[in-house]
C-alpha cells in the first residue's frame, strides 16, 4: 500500500498494527486474519529508485532494518547523512 507522507504511513500502520497483527521488517505487517501488508510511502519507493546507485543502497539497508518506515530517516540515509 503505497502512502503520501509519514503521517498516512502512521495512520494505517497503526490501524493494522493497533488490530492484533504482527510486524515485520521493511514495512510489512500482517492483520489478524493474517494477510500481509506492506506500508510504503512514496518517499521510500524515490529512495530506492534513486540513480545514485550508493543512496538507492542505502535507503534500502535502512528500510530492511524498520518495521514501520521513518521518512525522514530514509531522506537522511538517502542523502547520506546518517549512517545506518
Amino acid at each position: 500500500m503505497a502512502t503520501e507522507d509519514q503521517a498516512e504511513t502512521d495512520r494505517l500502520w497503526d490501524a493494522i498494527v493497533g488490530n492484533g497483527s504482527r510486524e515485520s521488517a521493511g514495512g510489512w505487517c500482517k492483520d489478524k486474519r493474517g494477510l500481509s501488508w506492506q506500508i510504503t510511502p512514496r518517499a521510500l519507493t524515490e529512495a530506492i529508485d534513486d540513480p545514485d546507485r550508493g543512496a538507492a543502497r542505502r535507503a534500502f539497508n535502512a528500510m530492511m532494518e524498520m518495521r514501520r518506515i521513518d521518512i525522514a530517516t530514509i531522506e537522511a540515509v538517502r542523502r547520506g547523512r546518517v549512517r545506518h
